[in-house]
């Protein structure tokens, strides 16, 4: 069963457009992917000036996952919920831009995916507001 099967039959959906939450959970999920990837193969670069990208990333790909979680359980939004969201876009704004200051592949597509995941998120809250 996909999430977005799940995710239709949960039994408190009125609050949330389906698809939007089922591509945030999507996003959310990559860009933890990504991020834990990219803390993975920094170190091995020997270069110094990850550092602050390799914290980043371990963060980014934390609070992602938690959101993830949180997103799979489409109870009526709160403003715990809406703080997590904002929390989650926040980091992969500051993740996104400390890993594009970088050359490496593996900077490039995680600074995609936090791109992407704050974007869906983005849609998921200005949904969640009218």
């Amino acid at each position: 069963m996909a999430l977005a099967d799940i995710l239709t039959d949960h039994p408190v959906k009125a609050t949330f457009d389906l698809a939007e939450l089922t591509q945030a959970c999507r996003a959310c999920l990559a860009c933890a992917v990504a991020c834990t990837a990219l803390s993975d193969s920094d170190p091995s670069r020997n270069a110094s000036n990850l550092s602050e990208c390799i914290r980043l990333c371990i963060d980014c790909a934390e609070v992602c996952d938690a959101t993830a979680t949180v997103l799979s359980r489409p109870s009526p939004r709160s403003s715990p919920w809406e703080k997590l969201v904002l929390a989650c876009m926040a980091i992969c704004v500051e993740c996104a831009r400390e890993c594009s200051t970088h050359e490496h592949v593996c900077c490039a597509e995680c600074a995609e995916a936090c791109r992407s995941c704050e974007q869906a998120l983005a849609h998921l809250l200005a949904f969640a507001q009218k």
